[in-house]
C-alpha cells in the first residue's frame, strides 16, 4: 500500500461531509455522459485532484457496485459518500447525486404533457448523443490505464490476465448488448486463483465456501397506478445488474409492451430526455412515472429503482470493507475490476452504434475527443451546450 493510501484510509478524512455532499449536488447538475463519464469524473475529481477517497476504496466501490443491481453510477456514489461517513453520507451523496436531475426529468415531463410532445429533442439528442460518445470514450481510456495498466509493451505483459479479461468482457459485452454478472464474478474468482489463492484451495480435499455477501398534468394520478409502477420500478431497481444503460432494454418491455403506459415514440423521448440532462441516465425512470402519474408517479417511480440500489449498497458495504484487504480479495476485486471496465468499453461501442449515424455524428465525437485532449479545463456541460446546438442545427436547417 502506498504512503497516499496509508494517509487516506488511516488518518481522519481531510473533506466535510458538506463538501462531498456539494460535490455530488454539483455533479449532478452538471455531470453529462452516462454511467461511463460519471465514474470517470468521480475517480478524476475525488482520487486524482482532491485526493479525498483512495485508489484502493474506488475499485473497492467499484467492484460493490457492479455486483449489487442497480444503477453504476449511483452505486458507486453511495458507496464513496459511505467510505467515510457511513449511512449519513451514502444518504446524503445519493440524494444530492440524484435530486437534480430528478428536478429536470420532471420540469421536461410537465413541457412535454403541455405541448403534445418534444420534436426539438431528437435534433438536440443528435448532437448530444454524439458528444457523449466522445466523452466516454476519453473516460473509458483513463479508466483501463488506470485500472488494469499503461498500454506499454512491459506493462501489458505483467497483467496480460487482465488484459485478457477486459478484452472477453468488451467484446462479449460489445455482442451480446448486455452485462453478464455471472462473468465478472467468475473472472474475479479466477484472477483469485491465480493471483493469490486463500489458503483452503492450497490444501487438498477441501471445498471453498464463499458467500458474496396541472395542465401539466403534475398533480394527477391514480392510486392503483402508482401502486403498479411502485412494483414495476422497484423490480427493475432490485434485479436488473450493470450500468443504468442496462436497464433500458427491460424499461421498455415492461412501459410499452406488457404494461402500454406509453408508445414507442414517448419511451424513445424519455431516453432521450435521461441523455440531455445530466446525472445518471437511469433518472428516465422520473419522467416516465411523470407521464404516467404526474409528479407522485415521478416520485415513486425513482423511489422504486434508487431505494434498492441504496439497500444493496450500503448493507455489504461495512463486510466489503473489512474483507477487501485481504489478498486474495484483493485480487478478486482486481479481476472484476477489469471485467467491467471491458464491459464499459464494450458499452460504449454499443451506444456508438446507435448514436454515430452518419459523417456529421462522427466528426462531433472526435472533436469533442480531441477538444479535451487539447484545450486545457474545458468543461463537459460546454461541449454539451455546443453539441447540442450544432445539433439543433444540422437537423433543422440542412
Amino acid at each position: 500500500m502506498t504512503n497516499e493510501n496509508i494517509r487516506i484510509k488511516d488518518l481522519p478524512p481531510v473533506y466535510t461531509i458538506s463538501a462531498l455532499t456539494q460535490y455530488f449536488l454539483k455533479l449532478g447538475t452538471l455531470g453529462f455522459g452516462g454511467p461511463v463519464a460519471l465514474i470517470g469524473y468521480m475517480h478524476r475529481d475525488l482520487v486524482e485532484d482532491k485526493k479525498w477517497i483512495s485508489e484502493d476504496e474506488y475499485r473497492e466501490g467499484l467492484a460493490l457496485a457492479q455486483l449489487a443491481p442497480g444503477p453504476l453510477a449511483a452505486q458507486l456514489g453511495i458507496y464513496l459518500g459511505y467510505v467515510h461517513y457511513g449511512v449519513w453520507g451514502a444518504t446524503l451523496t445519493g440524494l444530492a447525486f440524484v435530486l437534480p436531475s430528478f428536478i429536470m426529468v420532471v420540469l421536461l415531463g410537465m413541457a412535454y404533457k403541455v405541448y403534445g410532445g418534444l420534436p426539438w429533442m431528437q435534433s438536440v439528442f443528435y448532437g448530444v448523443g454524439s458528444a457523449v460518445i466522445g466523452i466516454i470514450s476519453l473516460s473509458c481510456y483513463k479508466l483501463t490505464i488506470k485500472s488494469i495498466s499503461k498500454i506499454e509493451p512491459e506493462a501489458i505483459k505483467s497483467r496480460w490476465v487482465l488484459w485478457i479479461f477486459f478484452l472477453t468482457m468488451a467484446i462479449v459485452t460489445a455482442i451480446t448488448q448486455r452485462e453478464e454478472v455471472w462473468l465478472f464474478i467468475l473472472l474475479g474468482f479466477i484472477y483469485m486463483v491465480v493471483k493469490a489463492p486463500p489458503k483452503l484451495l492450497q490444501r487438498k480435499h477441501t471445498s471453498l465456501s464463499v458467500i458474496l455477501l396541472a395542465g401539466t398534468g403534475f398533480w394527477q394520478y391514480e392510486p392503483g397506478e402508482l401502486v403498479k409502477l411502485a412494483l414495476f420500478f422497484t423490480e427493475a431497481g432490485a434485479f436488473v445488474f450493470g450500468s443504468g444503460l442496462a436497464i433500458i432494454p427491460f424499461l421498455q418491455a415492461g412501459v410499452v409492451n406488457e404494461m402500454g403506459w406509453l408508445n414507442e415514440q414517448q419511451f424513445l423521448d424519455s431516453v432521450a430526455v435521461a441523455m440531455i440532462t445530466p446525472g445518471p441516465v437511469v433518472i428516465t425512470v422520473g419522467f416516465i412515472g411523470f407521464l404516467v402519474s404526474g409528479f407522485a408517479g415521478a416520485a415513486v417511480a425513482a423511489l422504486g429503482v434508487f431505494l434498492p440500489c441504496f439497500v444493496f449498497t450500503v448493507l455489504p458495504a461495512p463486510y466489503f470493507k473489512k474483507i477487501s484487504k485481504n489478498t486474495s480479495i484483493k485480487a478478486f476485486v482486481d479481476g472484476i475490476t477489469a471485467a467491467v471496465v471491458g464491459a464499459l468499453v464494450g458499452s460504449v461501442f454499443v451506444i456508438a452504434t446507435r448514436s454515430i449515424v452518419d459523417g456529421a455524428s462522427a466528426l462531433i465525437a472526435v472533436t469533442t475527443i480531441l477538444s479535451l485532449i487539447y484545450i486545457k479545463k474545458l468543461q463537459e456541460p460546454y461541449i454539451i451546450l455546443a453539441a447540442a446546438i450544432v445539433g439543433f442545427c444540422i437537423k433543422t436547417y440542412l
